[in-house]
């Protein structure tokens, strides 16, 4: 079980939230998902919220504060997008947290002074260290990683690199570099035969949510995947195909410097699908089952959280991570850690919570102490 939070709050009686969302990012729209189901389970007798949307081209705008207007719609309707309508958001420069909407004639407006950012933005542009860069250049404490982590966490090339050295078991990979396709194939090919086999996941090192995601089973079909993946970053990692159960471990800080806390774990079972790619995440619920808590052997939960705790710190991450692992003949493999996961109350991330013992809303409450325990 995890305590849930216990913030100190102003004046007012409630600390003041600011919920950003959407981004530059293909991800755009699961972001504004995310937000959703911040704004449905954010405690309102805690929290005063802002809600801020980015747009598609990077602007930051006023955003409704509802639930259902950002949640993912069914079948195939068109997906929620952030868009501008004439007014836009500044934030103060000067140390004060205040943020100011401003109309299309330029006349601004406060809508105060914030505790905290809530930044679930995924991808590029976001979950890569811009925008926690962004929040220490203007004094803002925020939810979740830090510049360095969110940078590492969104490369996957950096992102192995660091396992590697701190002696967490990652998946084998190449590192494919546009110029150097375009320059010299055979010899990026040779070093993908050297991967020991089909079939081959390529992936843009620098996205996520699947985008740009291709399952390789033949080589001759190598070519066409790496142009996806080029379509998203012009960095890509191609990994061997592991065998084994898809399983993960959800993390958050522990307080005042205590070591991570890692739930229980978690499994993916897709239906009808080569992986668990972007439909399957998002749009196709039928084609899989998440199965929270997994079966495993007792010594095998400990020992994925542990390897799970390692990886949170490999990074040097704070606030939450989500470790993704390929449960194999051989024992425990990393695929990757997400240093903003998925969100909504049937993510992953926040289903293994409350397996764990932290309803949703307490969840929230405890990744905003993590976030003004640092200041």
């Amino acid at each position: 079980m995890v305590a849930s939070a216990s913030n100190s709050v102003g004046s007012t009686g409630k600390q003041t939230v600011v919920l950003i969302f959407g981004g530059r990012s293909s991800e755009h729209s699961i972001s504004c998902a995310t937000a959703a189901g911040v704004m449905g389970a954010i405690d309102r007798s805690r929290y005063n919220l802002i809600t801020v949307g980015i747009t598609r081209d990077g602007r930051f705008v006023p955003a409704v504060d509802d639930a259902a207007f950002w949640a993912l719609p069914p079948g195939d309707q068109a997906l929620p997008v952030v868009e501008f309508a004439g007014e836009t958001i500044d934030f103060a420069f000067d140390g004060s947290r205040e943020i100011f909407r401003v109309d299309a004639a330029g006349n601004r407006s406060s809508l105060g002074v914030t505790d905290v950012a809530f930044a679930v933005l995924h991808g590029p542009f976001g979950e890569d260290g811009t925008i926690q860069g962004f929040f220490e250049l203007i004094g803002l404490p925020y939810v979740g990683n830090g510049v360095l982590a969110s940078a590492a966490g969104m490369d996957k090339e950096f992102t192995k690199a660091l396992f590697l050295q701190a002696g967490v078991p990652a998946v084998p990979h190449v590192v494919i570099h546009r110029h150097r396709w375009l320059a010299d194939p055979e010899t990026v090919l040779e070093q993908v035969r050297g991967l020991g086999g089909l079939p081959l996941f390529v992936k843009p090192a620098r996205a996520g949510s699947s985008v740009g995601v291709s399952k390789v089973k033949s080589l001759d079909d190598f070519a066409a995947a790496l142009e996806v993946a080029f379509a998203e970053d012009t960095k890509v990692v191609v990994e061997r195909g592991v065998v084994g159960r898809e399983v993960e471990c959800a993390v958050l800080s522990g307080r005042d410097g205590a070591a991570p806390r890692v739930s229980v774990a978690g499994e993916i079972v897709v239906h009808g699908r080569e992986f668990y790619d972007f439909e399957a995440k998002y749009r196709d619920e039928d084609s899989v089952e998440l199965i929270v808590p997994a079966v495993m052997a007792a010594s095998e939960l400990a020992e994925m959280q542990a390897i799970a705790a390692r990886a949170f710190d490999a990074l040097g991450c704070r606030g939450l991570g989500r470790v993704d692992f390929f449960l194999t003949a051989d024992g425990f493999v990393v695929n990757e850690i997400n240093t903003m996961p998925g969100f909504t109350p049937l993510s992953m991330y926040p289903k293994l919570w409350q397996a764990s013992g932290l309803a949703y809303a307490d969840l929230i409450d405890e990744l905003i102490f993590l976030a003004t325990e640092r200041v």
